[in-house]
């Protein structure tokens, strides 16, 4: 039976030198008071001290909150993460050398907790390689003091596979909604369904102990056993949190119902994105969306494309997820993301990246900081370390990929006038460039698997080819020379096809779009 307890009990609870993990997604099902109440002790009392801390989505606001409370020198001495740019804290020590790093790809360290829980010797897949997460590259190590391997190259019946290795994990932070007189936890209040039971269930065959931050108490009976996430023989702990600190997400103090998917939002009520160099990307994007394809859409630039679906009046045509476990309706964006309008179904995050492990996804769009001459992309680090997320397991398993992103940025500025694009102020920094800082999607793995690929920006269309990235579409108004290629760190292949962007996607009005046939071959060419 577990025990209700304060938040500062639970911080007294957890061991020097145990190893954490915690549930969360941005916001989403993170257990923030716990997490500022270990950061509080700590800083009252030294201890919990050289823990190793372990989360699979990012988890943070880009400021205090996540991840960031574990941010103290002596705290934690390692960190296995799949995204640090949440949690600049955390992302500090990273890359001050201050504690031990990893990144491994989101979805494969929320399979990873699975396989820890079944006693299985890790998580074997081919994700990940030829990426930085390939220990021929990297092995996913982000500083200098991190000196041990947990990934490991592997063959079976003459292919190569990635090896990631299982670690113990002795503390695990989950958070639900309600949790009854047995233990029972629900998440009918959550945005999305995270990490909690694999981590719990990863804890318990570690020996250790799983502290579970709710918003309530229930009787027992008063939860439907079909609505139980995580059941009570699991959970050792609860720790009812104050209200203001066990919002929904990160993106408001208030309670979104529509989230929590009490109520379908009528679509018409989600406003249209204004005219700019994001939206030019996002409508030439939607050009590519195939009717009734499965589509992942990554955060930033690409969740465009799913606002452009809704204002052409194509969005009950597609099937949209999310990496958190959401199919059908309408992605949220910014620090609600991984939240979801109207979804049709709901799932956890490591069996949704099953799915896209196993080529479910017909089409994905996600962003693209870097490009080289290669058709590698970098978005996992710049001038800090920034982590994959998600973006390793769908860039790889997804066999149409578009990335998404403007050609040049800093002080970018553009505009259209008569259905022209307009170059106001050049941006200071070439994102198409000679060699990226790291290979989160590799070219080279992409072709000989062919996978179709492009990379849409505002101004120039590119698509992968045998012999490298060529320009297939110029936007009107663009010069060739001066706007394109001198904006490019490499030799482009110039296309003798070479078009121009459609007209549509430079006017305001509607474009009226039209998708493109599902066929048998879809996956394989669009």
């Amino acid at each position: 039976m577990y025990q209700v307890i304060t938040g500062q009990q639970a911080a007294a609870l957890i061991p020097d030198g145990s190893t954490v993990a915690c549930s969360g997604f941005i916001g989403s099902c993170c257990a923030e008071y716990v997490m500022a109440c270990i950061e509080d002790y700590f800083l009252e009392t030294n201890h919990p001290a050289g823990l190793t801390y372990s989360h699979s989505g990012g988890i943070g606001d880009r400021g205090k909150r996540g991840a960031t409370h574990f941010a103290h020198e002596g705290l934690v001495k390692r960190a296995i993460c799949g995204h640090y740019d949440l949690c600049t804290g955390l992302q500090t020590l990273v890359d001050n050398n201050k504690i031990e790093a990893y990144l491994m790809p989101q979805g494969t360290l929320s399979q990873l907790y699975r396989e820890i829980g079944s006693g299985h010797p890790g998580v074997i897949t081919k994700v990940g390689l030829e990426t930085f997460v390939d220990p021929r590259l990297e092995g996913g190590k982000c500083n200098a003091s991190t000196t041990e391997d947990l990934i490991e190259v592997v063959t079976l019946g003459g292919e190569e596979y990635l090896w990631y290795k299982p670690f113990p994990i002795t503390v695990g932070i989950i958070r639900g909604t309600s949790i009854d007189e047995n233990g029972n936890l629900t998440v009918e209040k959550e945005i999305t369904i995270n990490d909690q039971l694999v981590i719990a269930q990863a804890v318990k065959h570690c020996g250790g102990v799983v502290i579970a931050q709710v918003e309530r108490i229930v009787s027992n009976g008063a939860l439907n056993p079909r609505d139980v996430l995580v059941p009570g023989n699991l959970i050792d702990y609860a720790v009812v949190a104050p209200p203001e600190m066990h919002t929904q997400d990160f993106a408001s103090n208030t309670y979104n119902a529509a989230l929590a998917h009490e109520y379908r939002v009528p679509l018409k009520t989600l406003p249209p994105m204004p005219m700019s160099e994001r939206k030019i990307i996002a409508r030439r994007s939607a050009f590519e969306l195939v009717f009734n394809g499965v589509t992942n859409l990554g955060l930033g630039i690409p969740e465009g494309v799913s606002s452009v679906a809704v204002e052409e009046g194509v969005s009950q045509q597609i099937i949209m997820s999310v990496e958190c476990g959401h199919t059908g309706g309408i992605p949220v964006s910014g620090l609600g993301f991984g939240g979801c309008y109207n979804a049709e179904y709901t799932t956890d995050m490591t069996r949704q990246f099953d799915f896209y492990d196993g080529g479910g996804l017909d089409i994905s769009y996600l962003g693209a900081a870097e490009v080289d001459s290669h058709g590698n992309v970098n978005v996992s680090k710049f001038k800090k370390t920034v982590g994959p997320g998600g973006f390793i397991n769908i860039a790889q398993s997804t066999k149409n990929m578009v990335f998404c992103g403007t050609l040049t940025a800093g002080g970018l500025k553009t505009s259209v006038k008569d259905g022209r694009l307009i170059i106001e102020q050049e941006g200071r920094s070439k994102k198409f460039v000679k060699q990226v800082q790291q290979v989160t999607f590799s070219g080279d793995y992409a072709r000989e698997h062919g996978q179709n690929v492009l990379y849409i920006t505002e101004r120039a269309v590119f698509r992968l080819t045998d012999e490298g990235v060529a320009l297939v579409e110029i936007a009107p108004g663009i010069d060739l020379q001066t706007q394109v290629l001198d904006q490019i760190e490499f030799p482009v292949i110039v296309s003798p096809m070479l078009k121009e962007m459609d007209a549509r996607i430079f006017r305001p009005e509607k474009m009226e779009l039209k998708l493109k046939e599902r066929t048998k071959s879809s996956r394989e060419k669009l």
